[in-house]
């Protein structure tokens, strides 16, 4: 199986804005943000969905959501963080996690087109780095 792209920033080969990293589990921002915040949490095995990890590996994805949710929720101090499980945009399971505060918030889509702004996202991973 070729590295995906998060395979790749687990490598190191792709930079990243790392809020988190234990020995089965890493979580960066999203560079195109629902919300900022939006943190995507990923085994560092690569497996295409979430529902294909074993046992021991969802529990430390889950783990490790729940983790990035609170620790999102005290540094932003958004009412709600919100969990979502795609899968398509990626071969590598990934959760996303996000702050909103309202059900438009929540439903936001962002432009993939846009660039990333890199500073506000550097100043965001400080924010809720572990």
């Amino acid at each position: 199986m070729q590295d995906s792209i998060f395979t790749k920033i687990i490598k190191g080969e792709i930079p990243c804005h790392k809020v988190y990293e234990d020995h089965k589990t890493f979580a960066f921002l999203d560079i195109h943000p629902k919300q900022q915040g939006h943190t995507l949490v990923i085994p560092k095995k690569q497996v295409e969905f979430v529902w294909d990890l074993d046992e021991e590996d969802y529990h430390a994805v889950m783990s490790t959501v729940k983790k990035v949710a609170l620790r999102i929720r005290k540094a932003i101090g958004s009412k709600y963080v919100g969990e979502l499980i795609v899968g398509e945009e990626v071969p590598h399971a990934h959760v996303h996690v996000y702050p909103f505060n309202t059900l438009e918030e929540s439903r936001d889509i962002p432009d993939p087109n846009i660039e990333p702004d890199h500073e506000a996202l550097a100043e965001m991973a400080k924010l809720l780095a572990f």
